[in-house]
């Protein structure tokens, strides 16, 4: 179950994963969506090759993608898309950034992979059957107190509106972790939980392709997730926190005292 949407997916990104490869160091038109959020063609080209092998595979499945938007067919299917997470790395020629596919059917999510190109690595998951890396079965981490713990981050794109609870939660993260990483990919940040590379993650103000196909990986890896008031996360949720089982609660609780402030 699941299989052939499996493979197209991971089809779908590793042709958009060669044209953004193709494209790297060499992006020549840089478009803003807002103050630091940007597109660039590779954005665009990558998209337009994820959507032509999805849509022949499953012509009657809808679409939500970050630069297209939403392809609707009426279908209790829905594709999840990010032709490019990291756009900004991509766009500074720095090498962390990913390509983003999810399957959402009945509103519960199935299917994900994410693949980096530049490090050829290829995340997947089914719902149900464990995340493997490159096909081998990955799982989180066993650290067992945040103070030994190495956690990721991003910022929101309007922090220039809006930086001082961002940055207060930061903060306090900071002071009780042994490091945290603020690399610029959501999807492959939960990816790095996933496969125990990081222990811990939290940001806000993301998009359904962004956090879409890393949250069935990292499920499937055994880790845990939740909002930041401790409910049940879908990708179209406002907050976002995904751990391994044993730093959860240490999480959680710094985050609800920075939100009780």
């Amino acid at each position: 179950m699941w299989e052939k949407e499996l493979t197209v997916a991971s089809e779908a990104a590793k042709k958009a994963g060669k044209i953004l490869n193709e494209t790297f160091g060499r992006v020549h038109h840089i478009m803003k969506k807002g103050e630091i959020d940007l597109v660039t063609e590779a954005d665009l080209n990558s998209e337009k090759a994820i959507l032509t092998v999805l849509s022949e595979a499953f012509p009657k499945d809808n679409i939500l993608s970050e630069e297209t938007g939403n392809q609707d067919h009426l279908s209790q299917r829905t594709w999840l898309v990010d032709p490019l997470d990291g756009t900004t790395n991509f766009a500074h020629g720095f090498p962390f950034y990913c390509v983003s596919i999810a399957l959402e059917v009945d509103q519960e999510l199935m299917v994900g992979v994410v693949y980096n190109p530049y490090m050829n690595e290829l995340f997947q998951a089914i719902r149900g059957q464990g995340a493997t890396l490159n096909g081998k079965p990955i799982h989180t981490s066993q650290t067992s107190s945040i103070s030994e713990a190495l956690l990721g981050t991003g910022f929101p794109y309007d922090i220039h509106q809006r930086s001082e609870g961002v940055l207060d939660l930061f903060r306090r993260m900071v002071l009780v972790a042994q490091g945290v990483r603020r690399a610029g990919s959501a999807a492959l940040d939960l990816c790095y939980v996933a496969a125990g590379r990081l222990d811990g993650f939290w940001e806000q103000s993301l998009k359904p392709w962004d956090t879409a196909a890393g949250c069935v990986i990292l499920l499937e890896a055994g880790g845990r997730l939740s909002t930041y008031n401790g409910g049940a996360y879908d990708p179209y949720k406002n907050t976002i926190v995904g751990s391994n089982p044993f730093i959860y609660d240490e999480m959680m609780h710094i985050i609800r005292q920075a939100n009780s402030q």
